[in-house]
């Protein structure tokens, strides 16, 4: 059992730290602004606000109505640099392209308007939607897109603190 666990740990850091770059150019900057764009990031920042926890339902009212009024360009903007750092300029631009297919909106959309799922599901693509979805760049971009996943969601909610405490 500890070497399996030693083996997942040691493949989550070779992702980590393959993606991982300390100082992103402009471009990957700019990429990074354009997936969170596609990827509608105000949306994840508002999910962020819902589902963290509260003192009492004032303060709750108090951070939504804060994050509700935030520009969304403010968000790509301040997030753009911390998730350059985390995926490479070919995997954002790659899922930028997902994200603004017809699939990838469906996907968007039922991630911020479905209700709480035990069993989330996924929509189902068409026939050209899954041969775009095999094609090798799409899997490494998403590959490594959802190893940072979590990384950005956390993101995500650093920035949801900075803005509640007027940063």
């Amino acid at each position: 059992m500890k070497s399996f666990t030693a083996f997942l740990a040691a493949i989550f850091l070779i992702g980590a730290v393959h993606a991982a770059t300390p100082n992103p150019d402009a471009n990957q900057v700019k990429a990074a602004h354009d997936l969170l764009a596609a990827m509608q990031a105000e949306k994840m920042m508002r999910m962020t606000a819902g589902m963290s926890q509260y003192a009492s339902p004032a303060q709750r009212k108090e951070v939504m109505d804060k994050v509700i009024k935030l520009q969304p360009e403010l968000v790509y903007s301040r997030l753009a640099l911390p998730v350059a750092k985390l995926l490479s300029t070919e995997t954002s631009l790659e899922m930028t392209k997902f994200y603004q297919s017809s699939y990838g909106q469906k996907v968007l959309h039922d991630t911020y308007n479905s209700g709480a799922q035990l069993n989330p599901s996924t929509p189902k693509p068409t026939a050209a939607e899954t041969a775009a979805l095999k094609k090798p760049a799409y899997i490494a971009a998403n590959k490594e897109f959802k190893a940072n996943e979590q990384a950005i969601h956390h993101e995500t909610f650093l920035l949801l603190k900075a803005i509640i405490n007027g940063k």
